[in-house]
C-alpha cells in the first residue's frame, strides 16, 4: 500500500523523501546553530498555507517580530500564520497588525508551558505546526526522566490529533535524549561545515530515519538562496538496459573522421586528453559545431577558461560560432567550481539535457571538476554519476583532460577516470626537426572501427588539419621521434 504523502515546498526535499512527508507524523528537523532550521520549517509552514493547510509556529527561542525580521529577505509573508511566543523574556502587545496572530507570555504565563501547548493545538486544530526549538523545552524540565516523559507524550498527542509536525532540535541534545529520536517518525539533519580546503559553509541535508518509507540516503547539497532552502538531491544513476541506436556524428574534418572510423556514436563518452596549449578545447568545440550543424543542440561547462576567451579565440581560428550561437544550438556555461556542488552540477546538466534538449555535453575540464569534488567524496564516484546519466539520455559527452607532462612518460590521465570512458583521444606535444609539433591519436574506441595511427595535429587561420599518418617516425608519443630508418650520412 503507497502512504499518502504532503509535499513540502521545498524545492528537491521531495525527491528525497520519495514523495514528501508522511501525514500525521512527527519529524526532528536536526543541526547546529546557524544549519538553517528555522529557514526549512517556515517555509514549510508557508507552503502549507498556499494548500489551504493552516499552520501553527510555536517559538520558543525568539520572539515572533525576531522571526518576522530574520526571513524577510525572502519575502516571505506571515500572515495567515498562527505563532505562540513561549520565548523567555518577552512582553509583546497583544495587538501587532495584521501580519500575524500571537499570543504573547501574559495570555499564557500563568500557565505551565507543555499545557499551553496543549490547549493551543486543541484550540486552532493546525495542520501543521513547528516547535522551535525543543532544546528549549528541554532547560524546561527539571530533570531527564520528565522531559521523556513529556515530550513522548507530546509527540502522541500530535499525532492523535492529525497534525504534522517538525520539531527542531541541538544535535548535541539529542545526543543525550536518543529516545526522541526512537518516539519520532523521521529525522532530517542539517549539516553546516567550514571546508579547510575552500573555506566557505558547506552545507547539506541527509535523512537518517523515515519510518514507513524509503528515501535518497547520503548527504544532499543545500543551499539557502533569496527564495528560501533549495537542495540538489545526490542521485546514484542506473546504467541503460538498452544498447546504444548507432547514430554517429562526424568532427567535420575530414582526417580526423576518418581517424575515428566516422566520428562519435551517441550514448558514448569521449576524453580528449593532452598537456596545456596543444588544442584540446579546440578539438571540443569544433566537434559541437558540427554537431550543431547537424541539428543537434549542444552545450560546453567550462570551469577554468572563460567563455568570452574560448569565442573570442574560436572566431580568430575561422570556426562558425555565431549562427549556432544566435540559434541556440549552442551554448557556453563558464562555472566557478569554488562554488558549485557536484550535485548541483548534475542539477544543471538534467535541466540543459531534460528541459532545453542538448544532446552534446562537453566538460572542459576535469581538472577544474576534481576541484569542486574535492570535499565530496572520490571524483571518479561523481563523474561516473554524470557520464552514467548522459549515456542513458543519448547525448554525446565529451571530457577534457589535463596532462601536466608535456613531453616523456606517457598518461592518458592524472585521475583515474580512463575507464570509465568509450572512446580515448591523445593530442600530444613532440619534438621533431627543430620544432615542436602537435600529434593526435585515438587509443580507444568502444563502438566501431578506427585508425590506429599517429597523425600531425595543427591549428591555424583555417581551423584544425590532420596531416598523413607519421609511418616513418617511431617514438612520437615520448615526445622525441626518430626516423624509423634514418638516412645514411
Amino acid at each position: 500500500m503507497t502512504l499518502p504523502r504532503m509535499p513540502t515546498g521545498i524545492p528537491g526535499l521531495d525527491e528525497i523523501l520519495h514523495g514528501g512527508l508522511i501525514p500525521d507524523s512527527t519529524y526532528l528537523i536536526v543541526g547546529c546553530t546557524g544549519a538553517g532550521k528555522t529557514i526549512l520549517s517556515l517555509q514549510w509552514l508557508l507552503d502549507g498555507l498556499r494548500r489551504g493547510e493552516p499552520g501553527l509556529f510555536i517559538t520558543l527561542a525568539e520572539p515572533p517580530e525576531t522571526v518576522a525580521r530574520n526571513v524577510s529577505g525572502f519575502g516571505w509573508n506571515l500572515e495567515g500564520l498562527a505563532i505562540l511566543d513561549l520565548s523567555p523574556g518577552q512582553s509583546l502587545p497583544a495587538e501587532t497588525g495584521d501580519e500575524y496572530r500571537i499570543f504573547p507570555p501574559s495570555e499564557v504565563e500563568q500557565t505551565p508551558t507543555w499545557q499551553t501547548i496543549y490547549d493551543t493545538i486543541t484550540r486552532l486544530q493546525p495542520r501543521r505546526v513547528v516547535i522551535d526549538s525543543v532544546t528549549q523545552l528541554r532547560y524546561l524540565s527539571t530533570d531527564e526522566y520528565q522531559f521523556r516523559k513529556h515530550i513522548l507524550h507530546l509527540v502522541n498527542f500530535l499525532n492523535r490529533q492529525r497534525c504534522t509536525t517538525l520539531l527542531t532540535f541541538e544535535p548535541l541534545v539529542l545526543q543525550q535524549e536518543t529516545s526522541v529520536a526512537l518516539a519520532a517518525d523521521g529525522v532530517l539533519q542539517l549539516h553546516a561545515e567550514i571546508s579547510a580546503g575552500r573555506v566557505i559553509t558547506l552545507r547539506s541535508l541527509s535523512v537518517e530515519k523515515l519510518r514507513g518509507s524509503d528515501f535518497l540516503s547520503g548527504r544532499h547539497p543545500m543551499r539557502i538562496t533569496g527564495d528560501g532552502i533549495r537542495l540538489f538531491p545526490h542521485r546514484i544513476e542506473t546504467p541503460p538496459d538498452t544498447l546504444p541506436n548507432g547514430e554517429r556524428l562526424p568532427f567535420g574534418v575530414a582526417q580526423l573522421d576518418d581517424l575515428m572510423g566516422g566520428g562519435l556514436e551517441t550514448h558514448t563518452t569521449t576524453i580528449i586528453s593532452g598537456p596545456s596549449g596543444v588544442g584540446k578545447t579546440t578539438l571540443g568545440l569544433q566537434f559541437l559545431l558540427t554537431a550543431a550543424q547537424h541539428g543537434k543542440r549542444a552545450i560546453l561547462y567550462t570551469f577554468e577558461e572563460s567563455s568570452a576567451s574560448i569565442l573570442t579565440r574560436a572566431r580568430q581560428l575561422g570556426l562558425p560560432v555565431e549562427a549556432p550561437l544566435n540559434a541556440g544550438n549552442l551554448q557556453l556555461v563558464h562555472i566557478n567550481p569554488l562554488q558549485l556542488y557536484p550535485d548541483e552540477l548534475l542539477h544543471h546538466i538534467r535541466r540543459a539535457v531534460e528541459g532545453e534538449g542538448r544532446q552534446v555535453v562537453m566538460l572542459d575540464s576535469l581538472r577544474g571538476y576534481a576541484l569542486a569534488m574535492e570535499q565530496f567524496g572520490l571524483l571518479t564516484a561523481h563523474l561516473q554519476n554524470i557520464v552514467t546519466y548522459l549515456n542513458s539520455r543519448g547525448a554525446i559527452t565529451l571530457l577534457v583532460n589535463e596532462i601536466e607532462h608535456l613531453t616523456g612518460e606517457l598518461r592518458i590521465t592524472e585521475l583515474g577516470v580512463s575507464y570509465l570512458v568509450d572512446n580515448l583521444l591523445l593530442l600530444r606535444f613532440a619534438e621533431y626537426s627543430g620544432q615542436v609539433i602537435r600529434v593526435i591519436a585515438c587509443l580507444k574506441k568502444r563502438l566501431g572501427s578506427f585508425q590506429p595511427e599517429l597523425r600531425r595535429f595543427d591549428i591555424g587561420a583555417g581551423g584544425i588539419q590532420i596531416g598523413e599518418p607519421l609511418s616513418t617516425l617511431r617514438g612520437v608519443l615520448t615526445g622525441v621521434p626518430e626516423h624509423e630508418n634514418p638516412p645514411h650520412a
